[in-house]
């Protein structure tokens, strides 16, 4: 005797599954969610012996459009962009106005050093090294077999 499973437990699906195949590929679909989506930057973090640091890639964007806040330990990085334009003419007038803006919150350590942060844009991509306290480096060292 073979047995079918008839709905999984999805009501939905069991009613109509082509229904549901239409708004689940409309959802899924690359197009309409990277729409739906918040967009953030990408952002790389690394540790090396001495620092911290943090890349978020951010092309088209001038250094006057962030800000860089440190509120106990945790470091929020954020961008406003506001723009607009106008082209008017005899027969039309159009106005287009464009807004962007994301945040990004990053929680440091304990080992690192809070009055050691340096921040540059360069070629579409924020830098922000976060140096380690002095006494949280790793110090190396050979150990002695006896």
């Amino acid at each position: 005797m073979t047995l079918v499973k008839f709905g999984n437990g999805n009501s939905a699906k069991t009613l109509n599954p082509w229904l549901t195949d239409v708004f689940d590929s409309f959802i899924n679909d690359s197009f309409v969610s990277d729409r739906m989506t918040t967009r953030v930057p990408a952002v790389n973090i690394a540790e090396t012996e001495n620092a911290y640091h943090i890349e978020l890639a951010a092309p088209g964007l001038n250094k006057e459009d962030f800000k860089i806040n440190l509120e106990k330990n945790a470091l929020s990085i954020s961008v406003e962009k506001k723009q607009e334009t106008s082209d008017e003419n005899k027969r039309f007038s159009r106005k287009e106005y464009s807004y962007s803006s994301f945040v990004r919150t990053f929680t440091l350590p304990d080992t690192a050093d809070q009055a050691n942060i340096e921040a540059e844009y360069i070629d579409g991509i924020l830098k922000i090294n976060v140096a380690k306290k002095e006494e949280a480096k790793l110090l190396t060292r050979e150990i002695a077999i006896k």
